[in-house]
């Protein structure tokens, strides 16, 4: 696993766009399209709005996402709601290529289902994905995989439907869907991630991040995220 240390969050953030460009750059070169799953939360907010100022033929690019809460479509809880203003806005993707999760949908499972047929119907199947963008919580779940959760254990399945979790139910990638991705790219900013980031370079399975595999793998940390792991 190699880890990207850069001063602060937004260089970390600018630093991430630049890479996934570059990744997208040689997919569309090697195969004419480029599949990325993006993941939610505060931290990678930057990093949209940076990617969406790269000079990249979007119309060759398929958006997908990695998590998603069980939350009304304008909520500000969805992390679409972040992720569409800043990417289908800002880089004027087109909407045909952006696949949000259908969290708002009566039957949770079900929707699981079809958002997987989805994946295999763009990414092949077993889907694969070029980029697969993480988070690290600093309980150490990443996408919505959860310690205890029945999800974290799903491996029939590409998409799954988790239980509560801080006050949602959600809809995640499996991690058989993250594990064949051609490449992820960890994003982990903050003092209150630097113990979970240290055990996820370790490689921890103890914690469902250190359950993702780490040979195809890239940590983009700032400073204060990545003090604990010395000069590894």
């Amino acid at each position: 696993m190699r880890v990207e240390r850069l001063p602060d969050a937004a260089a970390a953030a600018q630093w991430a766009a630049m890479f996934i460009a570059e990744r997208a750059r040689a997919a569309l070169q090697e195969r004419r399209r480029f599949l990325l799953a993006l993941s939610g939360g505060r931290t990678p907010r930057p990093m949209f709005e940076a990617l969406a100022q790269e000079a990249l033929p979007w119309r060759h690019v398929e958006l997908f996402q990695v998590d998603e809460r069980v939350a009304p479509p304008a909520s500000d809880a969805r992390n679409w709601s972040h992720i569409e203003p800043a990417l289908l806005a800002g880089a004027d993707a087109p909407r045909a290529h952006a696949h949000p999760m259908p969290t708002d949908a009566p039957d949770l499972p079900a929707a699981a289902a079809d958002y997987a047929q989805e994946l295999v119907a763009l990414a092949g199947a077993p889907p694969v994905l070029d980029l697969v963008h993480l988070g690290l919580g600093s309980d150490g779940h990443t996408a919505s995989l959860f310690a205890g959760d029945g999800a974290l254990d799903v491996d029939d399945a590409w998409v799954a439907v988790t239980g509560t979790h801080h006050g949602y139910r959600r809809m995640t990638l499996t991690l058989p869907t993250i594990d064949r991705a051609r490449c992820i790219l960890w994003l982990v900013c903050g003092a209150d991630k630097a113990a979970m980031l240290a055990r996820l370079v370790e490689g921890d399975e103890r914690m469902p991040a250190g359950r993702v595999p780490r040979n195809h793998a890239l940590v983009v940390a700032d400073a204060a995220a990545a003090h604990s792991l010395g000069q590894r």
